[in-house]
């Protein structure tokens, strides 16, 4: 599948999604939804890729759905229109958090209401000092989309995820920082070398398993202490039983940088 909205590029094993609609901030259509969850599915599916970057073009990140192309829709069946995108990007969503593989969003602008949810479902969030983020939907009478809601409290607490929704305050790339929304913020002009550093960094990893961390932080989000704690139990313990895990052992003793295989 050849993409227009979007770029997909491969590089030593860590692959990146750029949004390419800058004329438009990256917003997102139907055309960019459907490249997405085609995208995205194929990192997935590549063993050779081990970590996947997702990013903006031009001056901004992603700032949620297309507007014009909502004004374009008929007036009486917008509500179609919505049942639709938002089919997309939960899509998007569900695939990125059971993506086996570490997904970094490099917010290099603004990440407003869908652009938002977009960023909060991969792993790691690494903005430019540029960056601005906003909660968005409910300044235009919609409500959160795309996982907004479900991880909101959990990142900041439910009077913090309140004030977002209720305010709709702009969050400067420093402010997201403190509140534990991004893990780190960036000069501008550094936001591609330092993402790159870290993605090329996991990619070198124990791959199975991060894949194995990632799916216990997934069931932690939904299941009770019990249950997670053994969850993490047979986790580690098929952990245990990789080449990895004996390379890594083998490293601490003698004491040089271990080599994965993702065995």
């Amino acid at each position: 599948m050849s993409y227009k909205t979007i770029i997909l590029e491969k590089e030593d094993g860590v692959a990146t999604i750029t949004l390419n609609r800058p004329a438009s901030f990256n917003a997102l259509d139907f055309e960019m939804g459907k490249e997405l969850v085609d995208a995205i599915e194929k990192c997935t599916k590549n063993v050779r890729i081990k970590v996947l970057i997702i990013t903006g073009a031009g001056k901004a990140f992603c700032p949620g759905g297309d507007l014009k192309a909502m004004k374009e829709w008929p007036s009486d069946n917008l509500g179609d229109f919505f049942r639709q995108l938002i089919k997309l990007l939960d899509r998007m969503i569900l695939d990125i958090r059971l993506m086996p593989k570490p997904v970094i969003a490099s917010v290099n602008g603004p990440a407003a209401g869908a652009g938002f949810s977009l960023a909060l479902a991969c792993d790691l969030r690494i903005a430019s000092d540029k960056a601005i983020i906003k909660q968005a939907f409910t300044s235009i009478a919609l409500v959160p989309a795309g996982g907004w809601a479900f991880y909101l409290p959990k990142l900041v607490g439910l009077g913090k995820a309140s004030e977002l929704i209720f305010l709709d305050k702009v969050l400067t790339a420093g402010e997201a920082e403190k509140m534990g929304l991004v893990n780190q913020v960036v000069p501008e002009a550094k936001l591609r070398e330092v993402t790159l550093e870290i993605a090329k960094r996991l990619a070198r990893g124990p791959s199975l398993a991060f894949a194995r961390a990632k799916a216990l932080l997934n069931r932690a989000l939904t299941s009770s202490l019990e249950s997670q704690l053994e969850n993490e139990r047979q986790g580690i313990a098929l952990s245990g039983e990789t080449e990895d895990f004996r390379e890594a052992l083998s490293a601490f003793f003698e004491k040089r940088k271990p080599k994965f295989q993702g065995k």
